[in-house]
């Protein structure tokens, strides 16, 4: 083949060489019923102007949120992306650079490095932050296996209020780290008490703020028992936005934060790539995965950056590593950067702020929703919405007419039943009035 030069022989040596026997032992630890089991119904190969037709076709099917009323959150959210990030980060310097493997020649790159650790310890309530992970997902799993190492101990709990997708994530690590990772029922009511699953053999709790039903908490008496049991607390932030307005983890007494930086800087994109956030205390800065770039002086004065603390498992002593995190998602942290920059913390309060408006507008317009029920006390810019019939169904229903009108949860929770009528929106600050009363209007029909 054109763009795989093996050989039967090249690849015979090359399972020789690693002890197995064929190649399908090497996808061994993948669950059998992720594993295909015949070739996807494609063409083998079709010429270039075929294939972009082709999935020109395919994009057709999509209603962009561009191009609709949209208030799909759930994780991954619509923010308004000033022109000049994309301009910056599309820069010969930035868009080419790789990894600052020589510290010395890549100056530039470990500067915003510097600048992106230093806002997301400031937004967090952190004293320390790492040069960003790959989303917020690996992130949450990061910490658990950052915290797991702190304790020594192998036994951590999973919020009912973590995201499904993050847990999943995290359960995926812990089960080749050999961590006993207890999920909690989701949180149906937010009355949930982790700290009632709490025991001398617990590393860490994890919970998400706001939650992935969009409710808000303070979780400073959940740190004092962990810290009481020796535990810690991981908070999970799947909205950064919401660090704005709501009190930092950091504040709340948060011995780790995991977070996603999608929302500054980096648009939807089909799902990706994003941005993974880390923040801890200064005082567990070695157990801190993937890099930390520090500021110097050099011998003639000048002010320099530096690769402070390095843990990939490429490096010398790979098997003392803290983490298998190969690189950071650099051109998107430095999209985050550039838009916080340009935000400050005026600007970035403000947009929190605004978020929160526009979600408030919201949930009084759904209110008068017949048979619609908002089930949160509290929210920054997401809410869940009880109805009369399965929300899959409603929302096939808004998108015929135009509006992508939420998540069902049972996207996120297929197997628990009482998912089934909930509807997770989000509104920020790019959802007019108009669009939320086209929602409602269109809500009340679908209904009927």
């Amino acid at each position: 083949m054109r763009y795989l030069p093996l050989t039967e022989d090249d690849r015979r040596q090359m399972l020789a060489a690693i002890g197995v026997d064929d190649v399908d032992a090497l996808f061994c630890d993948v669950p059998a019923d992720a594993l295909l089991t015949k070739p996807v119904d494609l063409p083998s190969h079709a010429d270039e102007l075929t294939v972009e037709r082709t999935f020109a076709d395919f994009a057709a099917k999509n209603l962009s949120p561009h191009s609709a009323p949209c208030f799909l959150g759930a994780g991954a959210y619509r923010h308004h992306i000033p022109a000049a990030v994309d301009h910056l980060i599309q820069r010969g310097e930035f868009l080419t650079a790789y990894t600052p493997y020589q510290p010395e020649i890549a100056q530039g790159t470990l500067q915003y490095l510097f600048e992106f650790q230093t806002q997301v310890a400031l937004i967090t309530g952190m004293e320390v932050a790492n040069a960003s992970l790959y989303d917020g997902a690996t992130a949450c799993a990061e910490a658990v296996s950052m915290a797991c190492r702190l304790t020594r101990r192998k036994r951590v709990i999973l919020s009912g209020g973590l995201h499904p997708h993050w847990r999943a994530t995290t359960e995926t690590y812990a089960r080749f780290l050999s961590i006993d990772a207890v999920a909690a029922p989701p949180a149906w009511d937010g009355d949930e008490k982790p700290e009632d699953l709490l025991d001398s053999d617990t590393a860490c709790i994890v919970v998400q703020n706001p939650d992935v039903f969009g409710r808000v908490r303070d979780y400073g008496a959940l740190a004092e028992a962990c810290h009481a049991k020796g535990a810690l607390l991981v908070i999970a932030v799947a909205e950064v936005v919401s660090l704005g307005l709501l009190v930092s983890p950091g504040t709340m007494g948060a011995d780790i934060v995991a977070a996603e930086g999608q929302s500054l800087g980096n648009a939807l994109s089909f799902g990706g790539p994003t941005v993974g956030l880390l923040a801890a205390r200064e005082s567990f800065l070695r157990q801190m995965p993937g890099r930390l770039v520090g500021e110097t002086i050099d011998r003639d004065g000048r002010r320099g950056y530096v690769l402070t603390l390095s843990t990939r498992e490429q490096h010398i002593r790979r098997e003392k590593a803290t983490s298998n995190i190969c690189t950071n998602s650099g051109l998107c942290a430095l999209a985050f950067t550039i838009h916080l920059t340009m935000l400050g913390e005026a600007g970035f309060t403000r947009l929190a702020a605004v978020n929160h408006e526009r979600a408030c507008a919201l949930a009084d317009e759904l209110a008068g929703v017949p048979g619609a029920t908002v089930i949160n006390k509290t929210f920054f810019n997401e809410l869940t919405l009880r109805l009369p019939k399965p929300a899959g169904e409603v929302v096939e229903v808004l998108a015929r007419r135009g509006i992508l009108g939420g998540v069902p949860l049972s996207r996120l929770l297929p197997a628990w039943p009482e998912a089934q009528p909930l509807l997770l929106l989000a509104a920020t600050e790019l959802n007019t009035d108009a669009e939320i009363s086209a929602l409602a209007t269109a809500l009340t029909e679908a209904l009927q």
